[in-house]
């Protein structure tokens, strides 16, 4: 059983100091909140990881693809069509160049990472995988990077494993490379931690995987939208991420895999688009990536996700980041000062805290912070083996986006304050 990072010794604040000003890694914060329209004056969203608030900019693009450029792509022989077409495929290369691959060709358009993580575990372990091959996973995975493998395990006769955690929260890799076998074939991790905003060294655990011979996939849904990301370096097999968590909207996704792997893996759907030729005596496949977009494509979505990558890379991956370790600072400064809570995860986490109220159960907090225009995630974040490894059924948690700044850190240690106050 796991156990909650150690708090030093420190006195009990029944009403803790004000937050210091902003400080930190970045000395001039962002401030990026007027371009969301959907966050009003006095409310605090700090609710990111779950889904992150769409600028105008994003807004706009969507808007403008439905109101005066919308078409089918692909199939069309009339000029809007063909300008959509364009569109969607400059889209397809906004993503390969946001994450370094090496062609577009090597982007696959999903609806999330959930539909990527699957459609991997289907077309290449499905495939690949037999009886005795056995998985890697970690303690502190999303439940949509372990429920795909177990079913693919279960189906073959495969064997999954996990690697535990480090003191401080993070994935062992110590454990990791101790562990691993030429059995495993699969290795599956979180690049950041939904939970804890644990930052794996994805490249040490991609050799740690090929030492063995084994492929690694990386859930990159919480890394993505606050550190650039480049797959040639971090020498993964497969990234996935969806853009909904990228000031992008819902219904899509990017796989990447290595065009070795796309070349051999078969179909996931079966459908329009992904043909070569059909007849009744037998269908021949598209190439990557056509073969693994079945119908018509969620089109808009994919120019949205482009505008939500442009917006990011305008402000800079590397001050966004620097700016959320900030807000994190201040808020495991802050909450430290309050006995009775209890953080987890890293001291550097990115961009997410995590904590519990002893006493008191998370979903009277979230209830409570939201009384105060504080909206905070409360529950098991899709990660109950982590919660139990944790040993609580639930904890709060604090995500931060670029509209957020040291007043919302202000608003949630003043909402968690009287959190104490009513049920001390």
């Amino acid at each position: 059983m796991g156990r909650p990072v150690e708090q030093p010794d420190r006195a009990t604040h029944t009403n803790p100091p004000p937050t210091p000003p902003f400080q930190g890694g970045e000395t001039q914060p962002l401030d990026h909140r007027a371009d969301f329209p959907a966050i009003p004056a006095g409310w605090a969203y700090l609710d990111t990881a779950a889904t992150a608030q769409k600028p105008q900019a994003v807004i706009d693009a969507i808007t403008r693809a439905y109101d005066t450029t919308y078409a089918t792509v692909h199939r069309g022989v009339y000029q809007r069509s063909a300008d959509m077409t364009l569109a969607y495929e400059a889209a397809r290369r906004t993503v390969a160049r946001f994450i370094g691959a090496g062609s577009e060709n090597e982007i696959i358009f999903v609806r999330g990472a959930t539909e990527g993580i699957n459609l991997v575990a289907e077309s290449w372990a499905g495939t690949q995988l037999k009886a005795g091959d056995r998985i890697l996973l970690s303690q502190l995975e999303h439940h949509s990077n372990i429920v795909p493998w177990q079913m693919v395990a279960e189906r073959v006769g495969a064997h999954i494993d996990v690697i535990p955690l480090t003191a401080d929260h993070r994935i062992d890799l110590d454990a990791m490379a101790a562990m691993i076998t030429p059995a495993h074939k699969l290795v599956a991790l979180a690049h950041v931690s939904n939970v804890l905003g644990s930052v794996l060294d994805g490249r040490r655990a991609a050799d740690i995987a090929h030492s063995v011979g084994a492929k690694i996939l990386l859930d990159g849904c919480q890394a993505v939208p606050r550190m650039a990301v480049d797959v040639p370096a971090l020498d993964c097999d497969f990234y996935v991420f969806s853009a909904h968590k990228l000031y992008g909207p819902t219904g899509i996704g990017v796989l990447w895999a290595r065009p070795d792997l796309l070349d051999a893996m078969p179909p996931y759907q079966g459908g329009g688009a992904m043909i070569d030729k059909v007849s009744f005596s037998g269908t021949t496949y598209a190439p990557p990536p056509g073969r693994f977009e079945a119908g018509t494509p969620h089109i808009v979505g994919a120019l949205g996700l482009a505008a939500g990558i442009d917006y990011v890379q305008a402000i800079g991956l590397d001050r966004i980041h620097s700016h959320e370790t900030a807000l994190v600072e201040l808020t495991r400064e802050a909450l430290s000062r309050i006995n009775s809570v209890t953080l987890y995860g890293p001291e550097d986490s990115a961009g997410i805290v995590s904590f519990s109220i002893a006493g008191v159960h998370p979903h009277d907090i979230g209830t409570i912070l939201d009384e105060a225009n504080v909206a905070v995630r409360a529950g098991h974040h899709c990660a109950q083996p982590l919660m139990e490894y944790l040993g609580v059924d639930a904890t709060a948690r604090a995500s931060f986006g670029v509209y957020n700044s040291a007043a919302d850190v202000d608003a949630l240690v003043r909402g968690i304050e009287r959190v104490t106050r009513i049920f001390g």
